[in-house]
């Protein structure tokens, strides 16, 4: 099928091939095809995917391809893109939109463009609720390339807020940062910003569940999200993890760190930025596989809301995953 074929046949809408199908990339091929698009998904399960192969899924797709690689980061990302490299044609372009590390974006872009495939990093945010709500994204590459997948960025992007006179208010939930490796330094660093205000969130419930003045710890928790300069989301999802298990007692505090934080600290030294409270709260996580500590406990619950990520159960000490 050429590409002038495929556009006839999906009108204004556009082909895209997503290679993993878990809790994220699951729920972004769905938003893409709410909102009218054709998504050719592949998995290493064989219940979610609709092709059995990477070379079924590039043959499935249009010229010119766009292709996003939705798996782990590290080496699982590192051997997807290189195979998806042999199979691509000229012009085509791949999209990295996991938690890589932008120095690996820098090496993934230099060998495509040796076979003439383009390459684009997008630092997502949005976790599980990003079907409903959208997703933040954050982009590197070339304006080119950009072009070529945007119709799937303003799919998943969250809608434009408006300002009081009804006038959309540019650049919330999404901006084109810079070239390739710009789209996941600028998520590194949101994480970084992530890991101290979850730390400072859970700091404040310790302190308040250590008193006996404070008889009621979840209110006082969800009075901040009205009114306050501390609201937010982050905040929002406290609350309802307080809603569920009050006292936190169902929880460990066993934080794991996803890479970034580390990453960002690294980058502060590099650059002679300082980041005491990023890098406090990174060291914060470490400490907790140590000591049960009740902040910590407050963070993985947090991690469990926005990002479906696993928590330990306090008897088991054991992973264990939401339903």
């Amino acid at each position: 099928m050429t590409s002038e074929d495929a556009t006839t046949r999906r009108g204004t809408d556009v082909q895209l091939g997503l290679i993993g199908l878990g809790k994220m990339g699951g729920n972004m091929a769905e938003r893409l095809r709410r909102a009218g698009h054709e998504v050719v998904g592949y998995d290493h399960s064989p219940g979610k995917r609709d092709v059995e192969s990477l070379p079924e899924l590039v043959e499935a797709l249009a010229e010119p391809r766009v292709v996003w690689v939705m798996v782990p980061s590290g080496e699982p990302t590192r051997a997807t893109v290189k195979e998806l490299a042999g199979l691509l044609s000229p012009g085509d372009v791949i999209v990295d939109g996991g938690n890589s590390k932008y120095t690996d974006d820098q090496v993934h872009d230099v060998m495509c463009r040796e076979q003439g495939i383009g390459y684009i990093d997008c630092g997502v945010s949005g976790g599980v609720w990003g079907l409903e709500n959208g997703y933040a994204l954050m982009v590197g590459g070339t304006k080119e390339d950009v072009a070529k997948a945007q119709p799937i960025f303003d799919a998943l992007k969250p809608p434009a807020p408006v300002d009081e006179s009804g006038q959309e208010i540019p650049g919330a939930g999404y901006v084109h940062a810079g070239p390739v490796g710009a789209g996941h330094f600028s998520k590194m660093v949101h994480n970084g910003i992530e890991y101290a205000l979850m730390q400072a969130y859970g700091e404040g419930y310790e302190l308040l569940a250590a008193v006996d003045l404070i008889e009621d710890v979840p209110g006082v928790i969800a009075s901040w999200t009205q009114g306050t300069v501390i609201r937010s989301w982050l905040l929002d999802l406290l609350v309802r993890a307080l809603e569920e298990d009050p006292a936190l007692e169902r929880i460990s505090g066993y934080a794991e760190d996803s890479g970034e934080g580390r990453w960002t600290v690294e980058q502060a030294i590099e650059n002679a930025v300082p980041m005491p409270t990023i890098a406090a709260s990174l060291f914060a996580r470490f400490s907790s596989r140590q000591d049960d500590s009740p902040t910590m406990k407050a963070v993985a619950a947090l991690r469990n809301q926005f990002g479906g990520h696993a928590v330990r159960a306090v008897q088991a000490q054991e992973a264990e995953r939401p339903a």
